[in-house]
């Protein structure tokens, strides 16, 4: 399936933690799904409570299909070092409905600011790495029937597209419910058409959002 859709965009599916050490200072990252700005805020608070002993708990997120709204909070480290490069990591990765708060005990040692945007971004990476993201398409439920000589070639064709029926129904003829990314039914049906000699029917249901893991 082609992933570089306009009707695409990467989504949080599990949430995962990271830790990067810098100088004896810890930077735990927490990285959660979340679908406003509310539920982002919760977390944030969350994970300040859990770590109430900690210098800082610095925070980003991303809601909307299109990144809308971002947000970001350094929690009292220098303007610029924590929370903006934090953001950036998750707008670069292109993931969307996420929050991530940074978690830092402090070392003892100084680290510049420099050093805080480098170690910010990279506990923010380190999360990440424990996280599961899958693609959010636009598609199509359709209905497909066939007979049982046409069967075989057509779920030869999806096979090859990537795409495993959601349900199958086997009786005098062979009924098959599919999700199909937006961009390629059309193709699909005239390749259906074309393999079967025309002895297939083509029936969209409707229009909807579907999860593709990565």
């Amino acid at each position: 399936m082609n992933e570089n859709s306009a009707n695409s965009y990467r989504v949080l599916l599990t949430g995962g933690e990271g830790e990067y050490v810098e100088k004896k200072s810890r930077f735990i990252a927490t990285i959660r799904k979340c679908e406003s700005e509310e539920e982002a805020s919760a977390f944030i608070d969350e994970m300040k409570k859990k770590y109430w002993d900690a210098r800082h708990n610095c925070s980003a997120f991303v809601i909307g299909s299109r990144g809308e709204l971002t947000r970001c909070s350094d929690d009292g480290e220098p303007s610029g070092t924590a929370g903006r490069p934090m953001l950036e990591v998750l707008m670069g990765e292109g993931i969307r409905n996420i929050v991530v708060v940074v978690t830092r005990y402090f070392g003892g040692v100084l680290l510049g600011t420099g050093g805080l945007v480098r170690a910010y971004t990279q506990a923010v990476k380190e999360g990440l790495k424990n996280c599961t993201v899958g693609r959010m398409r636009s598609g199509q439920e359709v209905e497909v029937t066939t007979d049982y000589n046409g069967i075989g070639k057509i779920l030869y064709l999806l096979g090859n597209a990537g795409i495993e029926p959601v349900s199958s129904d086997y009786t005098d003829k062979v009924l098959l419910r599919l999700i199909i990314p937006s961009e390629e039914v059309e193709q699909i049906h005239k390749d259906m058409v074309e393999i079967t000699g025309g002895k297939v029917g083509f029936r969209k249901i409707k229009e909807l959002y579907f999860v593709d893991k990565e």
